[in-house]
This record gives structure tokens, sequence and C-alpha cells, in this order.
């Protein structure tokens, strides 16, 4: 009885020890004890010091910094204030794209007839069904009408249609200013510009395909036989869209989601409401948010931090949306439209974000480390600014403070 005793005092004793282990183990992991405790509060108290630059005494902040290691708030300021995204709508963009197509979507335009091959003319009509590829270029164009030659045609008697049901007719985005200096929204793109057609017919003439033909719209019929099929990666898309900031590039993914929804003609109504479904899913008030636009150029668009900080949240949550994400972020110092912000220092190829500018609004939303490895994410909405560099002088500085 007695080695019964000692024994189970032994046990105990282990126990105990191994318990004592524990503490001063999870002392340092996430979310508990006074190591992290330390890193909390330095943050916090770096944060709100930011909190009085002279700058919030006449502009608009909306702010958000999220653990995502730990699952938990670092700092919060005015973080459901409605702002104007910019071009950090792009992230709210993507990340729905991304949530509803995913990762393997790609983009198709193709070339198919109707009519009638006698030997190697064809009587009838070419149809050029656009679905809104950004990055088509003359050089791809080529290959187009290199491959209807190779298919056997060589002289074309009838129409030459384009198609370009895909989307709704608004050749620009609702809430867009009128002198701003873009592209406008067709499905039918080369160079981003409206001239697939033109310099299809180019292409063709050049590669000795004669041409007795009339230009129409018109929808594809049922029955057609396609000739060729040009793909593109949403990875492609996203990366242009996301490092240098390509509005053309969102606004071609605004209307894949909003194709989605409405196989026949898409109309930017669809796509804002696939995202405020999306943000239903996720927990927020959809009726909170306006999305107009993919590209954050309307002045009808607003988001707040919160909302921007969840969609982060959601993405790297699932690495299927992440994975794709996160190498098309700009990296401070190092590429895109943050190579010249954060160039040295702790941020310098640390923060991983998207930037916005139009008049009056700078913002900054993304993902860095922090000191103590924990993965961050975060919101910086600032706007009413008369100096948009004002605006990333602050954001720089908050990255500054949270990756310190």
């Amino acid at each position: 009885m007695r080695k019964q005793h000692i024994l189970s005092f032994l046990l105990l004793a282990f126990s105990f020890v191994l318990h004592a282990q524990e503490v001063v183990f999870t002392d340092n992991g996430p979310g508990r004890g006074g190591a992290y405790q330390d890193w909390l509060e330095g943050t916090r108290s770096r944060l709100e010091t930011l909190m009085g630059d002279k700058l919030l005494g006449h502009t608009q902040l909306g702010m958000m910094v999220y653990d995502l290691t730990t699952n938990q708030p670092v700092f919060v300021h005015n973080e459901r204030q409605r702002q104007r995204p910019a071009s950090v709508m792009k992230l709210v963009t993507s990340i729905t794209a991304l949530d509803i197509l995913g990762g393997d979507y790609g983009y198709h335009t193709s070339i198919c007839y109707r009519g009638r091959l006698e030997g190697d003319t064809l009587r009838g009509d070419l149809f050029c069904v656009g679905g809104f590829d950004p990055t088509i270029t003359r050089s791809d164009m080529k290959v187009f009408a290199d491959t209807i030659r190779r298919f056997g045609i060589r002289h074309i008697v009838g129409r030459v249609v384009a198609d370009v049901s895909m989307k709704d007719t608004l050749a620009y985005g609702s809430g867009w200013c009128w002198d701003d200096d873009n592209s406008r929204l067709t499905p039918l793109l080369v160079d981003k510009k409206d001239q697939f057609v033109s310099v299809l017919m180019g292409e063709m003439r050049s590669a000795g395909i004669l041409l007795d033909v009339t230009l129409a719209k018109g929808r594809v019929p049922q029955g057609c036989t396609e000739i060729y099929r040009y793909r593109s990666s949403i990875d492609k898309v996203l990366y242009r869209m996301m490092k240098e900031s390509d509005n053309l590039y969102a606004e071609s993914m605004f209307y894949q989601i909003a194709r989605a929804s409405s196989p026949q003609t898409a109309t930017a109504a669809d796509a804002s409401g696939a995202m405020k479904r999306l943000v239903y899913r996720l927990g927020l008030d959809p009726l909170d948010y306006t999305f107009v636009d993919g590209s954050g150029l309307s002045h009808y668009s607003y988001v707040t931090a919160e909302l921007i900080v969840r969609l982060l949240r959601h993405a790297y949550d699932h690495h299927e949306i992440y994975d794709h994400l996160y190498y098309t972020l700009p990296i401070a110092g190092v590429d895109g439209t943050l190579e010249k912000r954060m160039t040295s220092g702790v941020c310098r190829g640390n923060v991983h974000a998207k930037t916005g500018t139009v008049t009056g609004v700078s913002t900054l939303g993304g993902f860095c480390k922090a000191s103590n490895g924990h993965t961050l994410c975060f919101a910086i909405l600032n706007q009413g600014l008369v100096r948009a560099s004002d605006g990333r002088a602050f954001q720089d500085k908050v990255c500054e403070a949270i990756c310190q």
C-alpha cells in the first residue's frame, strides 16, 4: 500500500511538472500570456499615438488591424464608417471572384462560323464571341487569323459578326468621372481597345484570306461550328489587376462575377448582388455597403475597414482563395504600386497590400508579418485628403507600427 502511495505521489508530481512546462510554452503561444500581451499592448500604444496625427484633425479615417494567427482584433478606429474604397475595391472584386469562380476559372473568346464551306470558301457568317478578356493583344490576333486559315478558310463571303452580348451595353461604369480617360467596357478587346473586329480583319487579310463581307452585331446562334477558342487564366488577369491596379482588368473580373449569376447578359447589378451575397455569408449586413463597379473608380461605391478586413480573413481561411490572391498583391519596396513605398526597414518585402487612390481618397489593405511572427491583415481608409501623399505617408506609419 505504501508503494502505491509513493507511486501515486510521483505520478502527480510528474504531471505537475508537465503542466508547468505547458504553461511556460503557452505563455509565449498565440494569444495567451505575457509575451503576446506585451506585443499587443506595445502595438496598440504605437497605433494610438498615430491617432494624434494632425492629418486626422481635418480628414476622416477608418481603420482595422486583425491578428489572423490568434483570430482577434488588434486595433480599430471608425472601422464601421462608410467610405469610398478607391482601388482597394479590387480586393472585394478579386476575393468575390475567387470565391465564386475558383482559381481555375478561364476567360474565353471564340471564333465560329455558320454557313457552307465550299472548298476553301465560307459562304455565311464568321462570329467573334466576346468574353471580356482584357489580356488579348495584337500579336494574339495573328494567331486568331492564322488558325482560321489553317482551318481551311481562304475566302469569306458573308458577314463578320461581333457578339458582345456577354454584358450589358454600358460603355463606362456608373458614377465614373466624365473626364477620366478610361477604356470602354466591351467584351471584344485588343490591346485594351474596342477594335477586335477591325484588327482581326486586318490580320486575316495579312494571312491571305479574301474578305467579301459586311460587318454586323448579333448573338451567336445555336449550331455554330467553333474554329478557335482563346483562353486566359484568372491568375493572368488578377496579376495585372492587383500589381498595376489596372481598372479595365478589374471591370472585366466584375463582369465575370456577374455572368456567373446571369449566363445571358451580365449587368453591374448582377455582380453587386453576388458581392452582397458573399458579405451576408460572412456575417455582415449587405445593406451597409454599395458596390457599383469592380475597380473603385465610382463615386457611388462605399465600404468599411471592417468589411475589407472580413474579406481578407475569408481569403486567409481558404487556401484556394489566398494562394491565388497573395502573390498578386504589391509588395512594399519591391514591386507594383508599392515599389516606391516603404523601401527600407521592417515593412520592405513584408507588407503585401492593395493600394487605392482617387481624388480626396487614399486607401491600403492587405497582409503583413508582425515582429512576433504572427500574420496580420489590415485596412486603412483615408478620406477628405487634399494631397493623396498625406494619406500614403500615414498608412506607411501604420504599417511600420504593426510590423515593428
